[in-house]
């Protein structure tokens, strides 16, 4: 089994640091219009999908030998209106720029990417068990 953990910790109301076991930080924040400086929550969602896909496709794009000139992934959330305002849909347009790559093997492998080898869109299957605690200053 491998365990991967982070520690949240709040730097104000609406703004967060996580740190990972290495010492990484990513910064967070809820913040709206010019005050914004970090992602929200549910777009490092769809960073993290994008990017758990985009290295898997890019990796079988090469050992496919094919060339790649440029890629990206412009991910889209549909939101709840309600409350939580969870992802009801998620699109990802994959775009590759490659000289030697057909359309559908590209496809074909966009597919395995996230379907097969993706642990964050696995992930948006799992079940989520949590625990609480109060620590009461002395």
């Amino acid at each position: 089994m491998n365990k991967k953990t982070i520690t949240l910790k709040m730097i104000a109301d609406h703004e967060y640091e996580s740190v990972n076991a290495t010492g990484n930080k990513v910064h967070i924040d809820m913040y709206a219009g010019e005050d914004k400086k970090y992602q929200s929550p549910m777009e490092l969602l769809l960073s993290g999908l994008a990017g758990c896909s985009a290295v898997d496709t890019v990796l079988m794009m090469k050992k496919k030998r094919k060339q790649v000139t440029d890629f990206k992934i412009e991910a889209e959330g549909i939101r709840n209106d309600g409350v939580p305002s969870f992802y009801t849909s998620i699109h990802l347009l994959f775009v590759l720029t490659s000289p030697d790559a057909t359309q559908a093997e590209f496809e074909k492998v966009v597919r395995l990417a996230v379907d097969k080898y993706c642990s964050v869109a696995s992930s948006l299957k799992s079940e989520i068990v949590y625990t609480a605690k109060v620590i009461r200053p002395e």
